[in-house]
């Protein structure tokens, strides 16, 4: 065998190795705005963009669009890039890559959306923070964090502060993990929206007005939602007043809910803390607005309720919980569970009152008529969601 002549050799060696890749580091000071993002577009596939402690003054949103590349900062308490003099609607950061890891630094106030990525596979967000300082207000951006239209997206340790519709928001997605995360003061804490395959575990959603929520819409171009598992997440204390801009389909969230189901099937809700919500804590729901897409089911289906704790709910139903006051008036709180009755093969073996609203079409109005407790524990035991599986690579990006 011929020997592999020096140059290819090398060349070969540069590809395979991540050691030979370069660390870009960028501090904060003057002009840190041409600074940061021209290390974000200089950055070669395997680079590091790493930034330093300090706060960064910029005004105007930053992108990425290199394939490989890690942006790391000093920790989400240490390196904050500020958007509070941001002159676009853009959003902070957007990422049309595919690849890549942000870990290690915070985004503040952010005209649009705080983290967005798009088309961006393989997508990694770790300890990250996102955050309105100046508290729940409808002119905030929508989303803190938010993939959209990927496949095989991690989200571990971020924090969401103040977003005006969902801190932490996956969309058209399929193959995510959204776990070890802290959503507060949002209109939705956690919202996966008509995507394929998601966990989500060990996270904390409070003081918003809705806290975990599974969404399918019509008119998308990935509908039909389906396969995800909800638990080991606590949802307690949405008692946030809701904040959406008048129109959003978050605006008609009921504040003081703990997790809504809307519209998906094969949906797992089990081990999780629930209480102090005041509408209800867990909802199940079918679509109520008007569509004219052909496609679109608009009720939920194949929804298993089960092992949760739940405490105090119920005792003030949100000004969006149509007929609340009623309930309230005549059973003395809503319980714990609410469903539309809307959809097929919903399964609830909480220990809990499960109150039926007796609707078969989801844009009928509830009366005090329709409304009872019933007994949902006997259906088919459905059969078990596989967990989540995401690349090796994603997992050790993060250790």
């Amino acid at each position: 065998m011929k020997p592999i002549p020096f140059f290819v050799a090398a060349s070969l060696l540069a590809l395979a190795s991540p050691a030979l890749a370069d660390t870009i580091r960028v501090e904060p000071g003057a002009d840190a705005q041409s600074r940061l993002q021209s290390a974000l577009i200089d950055a070669k596939p395997g680079d590091i963009v790493e930034i330093g402690a300090g706060r960064f003054d910029l005004t105007d949103g930053l992108s990425l669009d290199v394939d490989r590349v890690t942006v790391r900062g000093a920790g989400p308490s240490a390196t904050i890039l500020s958007f509070k003099g941001q002159k676009g609607a853009g959003e902070g950061l957007l990422v049309t890559a595919d690849d890549v890891v942000l870990r290690g630094f915070a985004v503040e106030d952010s005209r649009g959306d705080g983290i967005k990525s798009k088309g961006a596979n393989r997508i990694v967000y770790h300890d990250l923070r996102v955050e309105w300082t100046g508290g729940p207000k409808a002119s905030n951006g929508a989303y803190g964090v938010y993939p959209v239209e990927s496949s095989d997206i991690l989200i571990d340790k971020v924090t969401v502060k103040g977003a005006s519709d969902a801190g932490i928001y996956v969309g058209q997605s399929k193959n995510i993990i959204v776990r070890n995360s802290l959503a507060m003061f949002n209109v939705a804490g956690i919202e996966i929206e008509n995507c394929y395959g998601a966990d989500v575990y060990q996270n904390v959603a409070t003081h918003n007005a809705g806290g975990i929520l599974v969404f399918d819409l019509p008119n998308l171009p990935q509908k039909g939602g389906h396969s995800v598992r909800i638990f080991s997440n606590r949802s307690e204390r949405n008692d946030t007043p809701n904040f959406a801009p008048k129109g959003n389909i978050v605006a008609g969230v009921p504040n003081g809910t703990g997790v809504i189901i809307m519209a998906n099937r094969d949906v797992h809700v089990f081990n999780n803390i629930l209480g102090e919500n005041g509408s209800t804590n867990i909802f199940i729901v079918g679509y109520r607005n008007s569509f004219t897409d052909t496609g679109y089911n608009p009720l939920p289906a194949n929804v298993v309720i089960g092992g949760n704790m739940h405490g105090r709910a119920g005792y003030a139903p949100g000004p969006q919980f149509e007929g609340g006051a009623e309930m309230l008036a005549a059973m003395g709180s809503v319980p714990p569970i609410v469903w539309d009755g809307t959809g097929s093969n919903i399964r609830v073996t909480d220990k809990v009152p499960t109150l039926s609203l007796g609707l078969t079409d989801p844009k009928a109005r509830a009366t005090s008529a329709n409304p009872a407790v019933v007994d949902l524990s006997q259906g088919a035991e459905p059969a078990m969601l596989a967990p989540i599986v995401l690349p090796q690579s994603m997992e050790a990006a993060i250790r």
